[in-house]
């Protein structure tokens, strides 16, 4: 991981705050083509009642209208948390690169249940264990603070 990492992870930091903003769980991404180019972005946005709605799912399915598959497998997607099982899959699907992120599935789900928050209706595993091809970085000791702090304050109800 290097700094162009993680000024895209910092982005993705950003975006994670807008959802909170927004009355949605702190998860953002950005969806990076093989020249270091951010091509696309998106939020989480559950909150509209569809709980499918996580900005990695999204960028994958974005990904297959801006990139060629060779493009695709060029990519890189960084995003705020490590992806779940269903997003891990979809990036898998769609051809996707790496993963960078900035707090690991095992973080959140420790940061869950210290929060007393309810488990997710799917298991929290790790990207590697749902798509063994995919190349993943992180988390980023320096950002993995940052995103904690968000989902305090999302499970507080204080965005």
């Amino acid at each position: 991981m290097d700094e162009r990492d993680r000024t895209h992870l910092r982005r993705c930091v950003e975006l994670a705050e807008q959802a909170l903003l927004a009355g949605d769980e702190p998860f953002g991404s950005v969806l990076v083509d093989g020249s270091g180019t951010a091509v696309a972005e998106d939020r989480n946005r559950v909150s509209g009642g569809d709980p499918t709605q996580h900005p990695e799912f999204a960028l994958a399915r974005r990904s297959t209208e801006l990139l060629t598959p060779a493009q695709r497998a060029a990519a890189t997607v960084y995003t705020s948390g490590e992806h779940c099982p269903m997003c891990a899959a979809a990036h898998a699907w769609a051809g996707l690169g790496r993963i960078v992120y900035a707090s690991s599935t095992a973080q959140l789900s420790t940061w869950r249940q210290e929060l007393g928050a309810a488990p997710g209706p799917v298991r929290p595993l790790p990207v590697s264990d749902v798509a063994p091809g995919i190349r993943v970085e992180g988390p980023d000791p320096d950002l993995a603070p940052q995103v904690r702090l968000l989902h305090e304050r999302f499970r507080r109800g204080s965005a």
